[in-house]
């Protein structure tokens, strides 16, 4: 009887210790399966904005200009400007914010007289400007592509007329917006359309004259 004690504490031990493992089982076969909880993340709704701090971007753009008003002193005075000139510019533009962005710029335009001689202008500055995005619209994915930049440009021009016998450096200033559809993340390619304003200050203030430029561009922009 003394070596069956020792077997006999062994079993009932062992019987307290599974009688909550059996009464768990039993409650799980009464619930059921176990059901899954939705997740619903908090970033399911949020789509992130297309431009960052930081984001740059690089542009070429074949440009068409239109003499368009010629003043001084005395009121609006004739030009001898054919009615378009041809060139090409370079730009670049850093973003500070989802929207501000600062930058350069500079072009190269060709313009003949009406006497078939070539006037040449050079613009180069600073540019700033706002760009407004229409991704995080309910819009159609389609509209929502495009993006619309405002700009204005500060900084100079070197003209050059009858073969360099009359060169002026000179103010340059440029205004204007433009309409850009986001081909892929690197990629858009849009219209630009701006006006020029540039002056020529002599010493003689009756020989002043600002002349008045309308700008239309093609332009691709690469976006890194």
């Amino acid at each position: 009887m003394q070596k069956k004690a020792p077997a006999f504490f062994f079993i009932i031990c062992m019987v307290f210790l599974s009688l909550p493992l059996m009464a768990q089982d039993a409650e799980e076969e009464q619930e059921g399966p176990e059901q899954e909880i939705p997740i619903n993340p908090d970033w399911a709704n949020y789509t992130p904005f297309m431009y960052s701090k930081g984001d740059q971007l690089f542009a070429i753009a074949p440009m068409f200009v239109f003499p368009i008003v010629f003043t001084n002193s005395a009121g609006t005075i004739e030009h001898n400007l054919s009615v378009i000139g041809i060139g090409l510019s370079l730009r670049y533009a850093r973003f500070l914010s989802q929207g501000f962005f600062i930058g350069g710029e500079v072009g190269a335009i060709g313009i003949t007289s009406k006497a078939q001689n070539w006037l040449y202008l050079v613009p180069f500055g600073v540019t700033i400007g706002y760009q407004i995005t229409l991704h995080r619209t309910q819009l159609p994915l389609f509209l929502r592509r495009f993006e619309f930049p405002f700009s204005l440009m500060a900084g100079g021009v070197v003209t050059s007329y009858l073969n360099n016998e009359e060169n002026y450096l000179g103010f340059f200033l440029k205004a204007g917006t433009a309409a850009f559809f986001r081909f892929n993340q690197d990629w858009s390619f849009g219209i630009n359309v701006d006006w020029w304003w540039v002056p020529q200050w002599t010493k003689d203030k009756a020989k002043d004259v600002y002349g008045n430029f309308f700008e239309f561009t093609v332009t691709a922009r690469y976006h890194f």
